[in-house]
């Protein structure tokens, strides 16, 4: 596709002018040139050097790095099970995430620091214990999705059965169900974005592989495919990046399941394209929906993440209804 390279500039000048909006406009709007001063440290400019470095540039970085990594196991997930419908919070990894959280939190409220590393082992193993129960049942594309939404079910169930014992718990895990930006510290974003750029790495060196279970089961194994192995490293390769990015900003919902198809328009199906196509517009949707969350409803800060669940919604509806009328 010749329009290809030309997308992916457009995707990475769009994201660039996001991210400048992104540090210059909030509850006090920074120009250009102090914009500039206090990133480079000029005296006179302390003031704006703290809001940059310690409120915007995290929310910014933060935001960027949550669209690579859901757009990346959205991408992985809809490849691998052949499913429009897969994503990480339909497939039990924000459940599992969930589930953990609130567990710490009954458990051990004085270890609340230690929420996001909860959330990172439960989606971890929300997809270890799908993917165990999908190879028990014959581990078929359709079965994955299928023990996902049971393994989902279970897991809400157990946060609710938790929150209504503890009525405390609600107002702690509430924060952390939305999804949002606010707070984070750039030094909770450093092993988050280690793990998803290797994720990514692994996924792209993968992807001639893993494109190959589109065509079946059958197909890729007369192809000489190792299809079980495959499809377990590529689910935990989604996992791994959906979970990184839960552990410093909640349960954002929906983006993992939006970006793949919105790439998939600009590009095509090619996996390789989308693995790097889908990551840049999750990053600028984010960005973007984080900008408009701390401008349109100022002085309050909504979480990002109602705004990309009023995204996703919808989309989710009209993907179930076009799936309906195909089928009718």
């Amino acid at each position: 596709m010749k329009r290809y390279p030309l997308t992916l500039f457009l995707l990475s000048v769009a994201l660039l002018l996001l991210a400048c909006l992104s540090l210059a406009l909030g509850s006090a709007d920074l120009s250009l040139s102090s914009l500039f001063a206090g990133l480079c440290g000029r005296e006179g400019y302390e003031t704006e050097r703290a809001i940059l470095l310690y409120v915007r540039l995290p929310r910014l970085l933060a935001a960027m790095l949550a669209g690579v990594g859901l757009s990346l196991s959205g991408v992985l997930l809809q490849d691998v099970m052949g499913n429009a419908l897969a994503g990480p919070n339909t497939v039990g990894l924000n459940a599992g995430a969930g589930l953990f959280a609130v567990l710490l939190l009954a458990l051990a409220p004085a270890a609340a620091p230690l929420l996001p590393l909860a959330a990172f082992l439960g989606a971890t193993l929300a997809a270890l214990l799908v993917l165990g129960l999908a190879e028990g049942a014959g581990g078929g594309r359709h079965t994955v999705i299928l023990a996902g939404v049971c393994c989902s079910a279970l897991f809400q169930a157990g946060i609710s059965l938790l929150t209504a014992i503890d009525t405390d718990l609600l107002s702690e895990y509430s924060a952390f169900s939305v999804g949002g930006f606010a707070g984070v510290r750039i030094s909770a974003l450093i092993l988050p974005a280690v793990l998803i750029l290797l994720s990514l790495l692994a996924a792209l060196l993968l992807s001639p592989r893993i494109r190959i279970l589109s065509l079946g089961d059958s197909a890729a194994t007369a192809l000489g495919v190792r299809v079980r192995p495959l499809r377990a490293v590529a689910l935990l390769l989604a996992a791994l990046s959906a979970a990184s990015v839960i552990s410093f900003c909640g349960l954002l919902g929906f983006v993992g399941l939006l970006v793949p198809h919105a790439a998939r328009r600009l590009v095509g199906p090619s996996l390789p394209r989308l693995l790097l196509t889908a990551p840049l517009l999750g990053g600028a949707l984010l960005v973007a929906a984080d900008l408009c969350s701390r401008l349109l409803f100022a002085p309050s800060d909504v979480p990002v993440g109602i705004l990309t669940s009023l995204l996703g919604a919808p989309f989710f509806l009209f993907l179930l209804m076009k799936g309906r009328s195909r089928h009718a």
